[in-house]
């Protein structure tokens, strides 16, 4: 792996590789520019994306058209209260010719999945997306079948309608690298969407500019990113404080850390950069922490940006 990453770089620096996927991805979703990029982090560092935001902003069009740029396959499943765990999942089904039981596939077998309005589902059948999304596999009946890689879930619910939903499990949200809202297109952005509509381009129309095993070299080279011992110190100290602060009765997790890190050294890569700095972990702490962090005044989850940005503040930067 790394030295598939190493040949690609020696190519074709992976800034450049980046920007090309970008300005692929950006030809049919013409969204913030950033909710685009936090993706494309939470993507390199091998992490899934919990989208919080009302319909119609773009979500499953940013999803289709980086899976298509990427030439990964694309499931989506629509969330309902009545959807079981074996209809992600997969399950076995009996064969009364030979008497056996074979395992049937479910949608999640696929590269990207688009779970969309997961809180609609009930806690059991968000349950059954913690194996995939940790272990990139499925246990049925005993036997562990492994997913495609590299796998990816892009997440949705809508934060307006409550009516019933489900709140995710703790364990859930933990697994989601991160959680962003995308936004509302500003108004030149939403001309071109209305453009776009009388006769632009789909996903399904884009060219692929990077190869699965492209993005998994990529990857391996997110992981390999220099970050200096100082650097993992401040990433430890500021989840610590999570913790240590009073302002939340549920502080980050070691897990937290790692995705922290993960995340940071991914938007260096995005930056053009072979190295981690204080502000690359300072970009992305919100949509990292946020989501797992429960505030002790009202119990309110995920943190509000304020709560959150006092206790940033007290954590000191390495000089």
């Amino acid at each position: 792996m790394r030295g598939t990453a190493s040949r690609l770089e020696a190519v074709i620096p992976p800034s450049r590789r980046l920007a090309d996927l970008r300005e692929n991805v950006r030809k049919v979703y013409l969204g913030p520019a950033r909710g685009l990029d936090l993706a494309l982090a939470a993507l390199l560092a091998g992490g899934h994306v919990l989208l919080d935001d009302v319909p119609g902003v773009g979500k499953t069009t940013l999803a289709r058209a980086l899976a298509r740029s990427l030439a990964m396959g694309c499931q989506r499943v629509q969330f309902t209260s009545d959807l079981l765990p074996g209809d992600v999942t997969g399950s076995s089904v009996y064969d009364p010719r030979g008497g056996t039981f074979t395992f049937r596939q479910g949608p999640v077998f696929t590269q990207i999945l688009i779970a969309d309005e997961i809180n609609r589902a009930s806690p059991r059948t968000q349950s059954a997306l913690l194996e995939c999304m940790e272990e990139h596999a499925v246990t049925v009946d005993g036997v562990r079948h492994p997913l495609p890689e590299p796998f990816w879930v892009m997440a949705t619910q809508n934060p307006v309608e409550t009516q019933g939903t489900f709140l995710l499990p703790r364990s859930q949200l933990d697994r989601f690298l991160i959680r962003l809202s995308l936004g509302y297109p500003d108004e030149q952005a939403e001309l071109a969407i209305l453009e776009k509509d009388r006769g632009g381009l789909t996903p399904e129309q884009l060219e692929p500019v990077l190869a699965p095993e492209e993005l998994m070299a990529l990857q391996a080279q997110v992981q390999a990113l220099h970050a200096a011992p100082e650097i993992r110190a401040y990433v430890v100290a500021v989840t610590r404080s999570t913790r240590e602060n009073g302002r939340f009765s549920l502080g980050a997790g070691p897990r937290a850390s790692i995705a922290l890190l993960r995340a940071a050294s991914a938007w260096a890569m995005l930056a053009g950069r072979e190295f981690v700095t204080v502000d690359d972990v300072k970009e992305v702490a919100h949509p990292v922490l946020a989501h797992r962090l429960v505030e002790a005044d009202g119990e309110v989850s995920p943190a509000r940006p304020e709560t959150l940005d006092e206790v940033l503040a007290k954590v000191k930067s390495p000089v």
